[in-house]
């Protein structure tokens, strides 16, 4: 039996876009974690992969890590929808493969909605606009959620894009980091203070500390907020990079977090790692 009141959430991964545009590596459990984060229930998850049946057969090892990623979803109560490359010639006489998931995933999307409060769109490409629009119309509230080559457009239409990047956990960091005790996150730069001299500039960083809570609560000093908020002298920039194009909240930032003698978080060894 379901409570009354509970959220009802829908997850759709088109697998193939979001590995090939930064997402290589992606955590599914952290997704779902991510989508249900406000006490919802996963009514559907649906990832949707590509599949070379051609090269499977020649090559143990691609068929292989193809089959036990797909049980890896399926461990996370993924159903997985799998879309076989079909190869082509094109005028050249070049050979190419496709597989296409577009057209499964947003029928899929929109059939199975009428269950749904919340469909989480994992995917940046602007195919996607006009469904995103066909779900909120249908009472559905829609984020987006993408690494890389997101469409400016998908963006904008989704209730809330969130980038992949700035997810804790999401997308692992690089393991020396925890073997040598440091506490990197990624974040934004929301707000800055310019100065003529480039000493006395400093700024503030944001980023989430954790997935639990409303993502539009951007106030960390709020209770329910998810972010956390640290202070970034110019310094900790690297020397070649503009500050005087900050804030920018299109620019995803990766720092390292301390506090200084009076418990304050400060973020150091700040550096950039993608510009929407």
């Amino acid at each position: 039996m379901e409570e009354t009141g509970t959220l009802k959430v829908g997850v759709y991964v088109d697998v193939s876009n979001i590995a090939q545009n930064g997402g290589f590596g992606m955590q599914y459990d952290v997704l779902r974690e991510f989508a249900c984060r406000n006490h919802g229930v996963a009514i559907r998850l649906n990832a949707y992969v590509a599949f070379d049946e051609e090269l499977a057969n020649k090559n143990h090892d691609y068929k292989k890590k193809s089959l036990n990623f797909h049980s890896v979803l399926r461990d996370f109560g993924f159903k997985v929808i799998v879309k076989k490359v079909k190869w082509y010639v094109d005028e050249q006489g070049n050979r190419y493969g496709k597989s296409n998931a577009d057209l499964d995933m947003a029928v899929d999307a929109l059939v199975q909605s009428e269950r749904l409060d919340y469909v989480l769109m994992v995917t940046g490409d602007g195919d996607f606009i006009q469904v995103v629009r066909a779900l909120q119309s249908k009472g559905c509230r829609v984020e987006v959620l993408a690494f890389k080559n997101v469409a400016h457009e998908l963006r904008k239409e989704a209730d809330i894009f969130t980038s992949g990047y700035l997810v804790p956990n999401l997308l692992p960091l690089n393991p020396n980091y925890k073997e040598n005790n440091r506490n990197i996150v990624r974040g934004v730069c929301y707000n800055f203070h310019h100065h003529d001299d480039p000493k006395k500039c400093y700024g503030f960083m944001r980023y989430m500390k954790n997935i639990c809570g409303s993502l539009w609560i951007m106030d960390s000093r709020k209770e329910d907020s998810p972010y956390e908020t640290a202070f970034a002298h110019s310094s900790q920039f690297p020397k070649d990079f503009d500050i005087f194009t900050l804030p920018n909240r299109e620019q995803i930032f990766e720092f390292e977090i301390k506090k200084d003698k009076d418990d304050r978080l400060q973020a150091e060894s700040i550096k950039p790692i993608h510009h929407y």
